[in-house]
């Protein structure tokens, strides 16, 4: 009896899945841009939450589930840390936030990719999984962005354009 070994090739390195990442969080911050102080925070359709609402869920997520994944160390889903008040208050706590994911990025090892991880007490996912998942509920966001921007008569950037 012969034995095949296969060779798994890679599809994605992790630092294209990073630079993919902050791909969509740069064009998100020019979303966040896009939007007029006042309807950034109050203007919204059937019921959706206002973008700066949207934004603040995005700051919450990321950032914090990086340092728990790293950390092994994951508690509860919470928005409560951060209350904006103004865009540029978003804007601020967006940039700080993707030099944390750089960071807390930057230590998880190509292994720790397939390791399982319980996100926030709720999701146990491979930590690839959870990653995708951080992008996956920006985009749909973002897409609600685009929504509000375009009932608001202001043309949204090019979502092709991420850097």
């Amino acid at each position: 009896m012969s034995t095949t070994a296969t060779l798994t090739k890679q599809f994605m390195s992790s630092e294209q899945l990073l630079e993919h990442w902050q791909g969509h969080r740069n064009l998100t911050r020019r979303v966040i841009e896009a939007f007029p102080e006042k309807d950034l925070f109050e203007f919204s359709i059937g019921g959706m939450r206002p973008f700066a609402k949207l934004a603040a869920e995005l700051i919450s997520i990321a950032g914090p589930a990086l340092k728990g994944i790293v950390n092994k160390n994951m508690g509860a889903y919470t928005e409560d840390g951060f209350n904006p008040q103004t865009k540029e208050d978003i804007l601020k706590k967006w940039d700080e936030e993707t030099e944390v994911i750089n960071h807390y990025f930057s230590q998880i090892t190509e292994e720790r990719f397939q390791e399982t991880f319980n996100l926030f007490g709720q999701y146990e996912f491979p930590v690839y999984q959870n990653i995708l998942y951080f992008v996956d509920n920006e985009v749909h966001h973002r897409g609600q962005g685009y929504t509000y921007l375009r009932a608001l008569g202001i043309e949204p950037p090019f979502f092709w354009e991420r850097f």
